[in-house]
């Protein structure tokens, strides 16, 4: 055996762990398999403990003399492992005919074992995940205490893994609990920000907006975030919209309802299943994702049918990313948000001025509207007058609001002066 090189393997594979972006467990196999061809054994795994069973969760077995994978279950007091756990085993065993209790266990010349090394993998927290082992068919006499200790140091980098594996499935089935809870528990709620006529002040829109009381306490972005990392984001959007437009049915006015929604959602739900008696064509959808899409083809189709129907489109965020204007040239929408980055300031920042200029004779020459958001102060709502800026929403004009407030700012507005 070689002893020297050893060390050397074990600071190899924590380098190589360390720099790659692999799963969890290829890289718990990657450890596995530096063990088992150092020191020649035949077959290799970690086995994870249970109440009454063992489970196979990494295996090497090359021999084909063996029926052993990884997934296999066996019971807890069958082979080597707890015994070598609870000390009536040495973890070390070159021979295991020199062991009368290895001897007595049928595995020994069933399979046969005739060396076995065993070591437990321990947690960050001192709880028992299971076991980290390796044995040869025939004695090995040559492996030593050395061999141990290298062995212990592989199951502590194994167990770093490990723990990190679960603390990410303990993480997805918390996320898996809080965003089932808001599907379930109406933790969701929705408020709607007025959209403004710049040139009489009259409310032509509203955005429906996600609100969440629940906890984490952060913003309906996370929320989004969230249920997408668990694929439960087309789910939540969906109830979003429901849960806002279900308010709406029956409120007096005009006025068009914008909802958000990401592509993916777009593409792969009927939202005019789910419009709750909301006619189509006062129906805007604003476009939400940030990040490039790949393959505009199914998304174009959705948007030509929809339009069909009489629902309009609007690019959201215009001005805060190349992936935003992408979407403005290649899907036509028929509304145009600038971000706020872009609106905030910009009174007094030439540059925004000559953007949303821009902004603006771009739609003009494609037949659509402009809608600046986030519009926070006078100044900024008269420089948006000057450009040519049709609708406008924001603080300075409305914070959003609850339905009851909504109707009671559409009925006020509604009354002669």
């Amino acid at each position: 055996m070689d002893h020297q090189n050893a060390d050397a393997l074990l600071q190899q594979v924590m380098a190589q762990i360390g720099s790659r972006s692999s799963s969890v467990d290829r890289n718990v196999e990657h450890i596995l398999r530096a063990v088992h061809e150092h020191l020649h054994m035949d077959v290799a795994f970690i086995s994870e403990f249970g109440p009454d069973q063992r489970v196979f969760r990494h295996v090497i077995n090359e021999s084909g003399r063996l029926s052993l994978q990884a997934g296999d279950r066996m019971s807890m007091e069958d082979g080597y492992c707890l015994k070598v756990v609870d000390g009536r085993l040495p973890e070390l065993i070159p021979d295991t005919a020199q062991v009368p209790a290895a001897v007595s266990i049928p595995d020994t010349q069933a399979i046969p074992i005739g060396a076995h090394l065993s070591v437990p993998i321990i947690l960050a927290d001192g709880r028992l995940y299971g076991t980290f082992c390796c044995f040869s068919f025939a004695a090995r006499p040559d492996l030593d205490e050395r061999d141990l200790h290298m062995m212990r140091a592989f199951a502590q980098l194994a167990a770093s893994q490990v723990q990190g594996d679960l603390d990410s499935l303990r993480e997805h089935g918390a996320k898996v609990d809080r965003i089932n809870a808001v599907l379930g528990k109406e933790q969701l709620r929705a408020v709607y920000q007025p959209i403004y006529r710049v040139s009489d002040a009259a409310i032509v829109g509203v955005e429906c907006l996600s609100r969440f009381d629940a906890a984490p306490l952060r913003g309906p972005d996370k929320w989004f975030e969230e249920a997408n990392d668990i694929g439960l984001g087309a789910r939540l959007e969906l109830h979003a919209m429901t849960t806002a437009l279900s308010a709406l049915a029956g409120t007096p006015g005009d006025f068009y309802i914008s909802i958000n929604m990401s592509p993916r959602t777009l593409v792969g739900c009927r939202i005019l299943d789910h419009l709750h008696g909301i006619s189509p064509h006062r129906l805007v959808v604003e476009i939400t994702e940030h990040a490039l899409v790949l393959d505009y083809l199914p998304l174009k189709e959705t948007l030509r049918h929809l339009r069909e129907a009489g629902v309009r489109f609007a690019v959201d965020d215009a001005g805060a990313g190349y992936s935003n204007m992408r979407h403005i040239l290649t899907l036509q929408p028929d509304i145009i948000k600038l971000d706020i980055s872009l609106t905030r300031g910009i009174d007094t920042d030439p540059g925004r001025k000559a953007l949303a200029a821009a902004m603006v004779g771009f739609s003009r020459q494609t037949e659509c509207h402009v809608v600046a958001e986030g519009v926070e102060t006078q100044q900024e709502l008269d420089t948006l007058q000057a450009l040519g800026v049709d609708h406008v929403q924001g603080y300075h004009l409305s914070h959003p609001l609850p339905h009851e407030a909504l109707v009671q700012t559409l009925r006020a507005r509604a009354q002669p002066n």
